[in-house]
């Protein structure tokens, strides 16, 4: 059911503290950890507490909580000072698009040049 843990989902492990991340900021309906494979000097995935296995099946159910993603990649980009020289954020929705994972999270990419268009 959308919006209860998955027991195989490896970021459903992750708010639960089941599976450990380098979480960089909390909130009542976030987290956000550090990517285990960055693709750029910030490299930071900010995900729900509830899982939805995508961006868009998150802000169908709960588009308050689609806003708090978006307010926490603005924070965390803060926090690893690349908002002024700018910042990327990242949904993949769909294994075409690159999802791997399919509960819903942003990247927070910075740090580099981005250029675009992205792969």
């Amino acid at each position: 059911m959308a919006g209860e843990p998955q027991a195989d989902c490896l970021f459903c492990k992750i708010v639960s503290g089941e599976v450990p991340a380098t979480v960089v900021r909390e909130s009542e309906t976030t987290v956000a950890f550090r990517d285990i494979n960055p693709k750029a000097p910030t490299h930071v995935l900010v995900i729900p507490r509830a899982h939805y296995p995508d961006a868009a099946s998150l802000a169908a159910a709960e588009p308050a909580v689609a806003a708090d993603i978006l307010r926490e990649a603005a924070a965390v980009a803060a926090g690893d000072q690349v908002d002024a020289t700018g910042y990327r954020i990242v949904f993949n929705t769909g294994a075409g698009a690159g999802q791997t994972v399919f509960h819903a999270h942003a990247h927070v990419l910075g740090g580099r040049g981005l250029e675009w268009p992205p792969g």
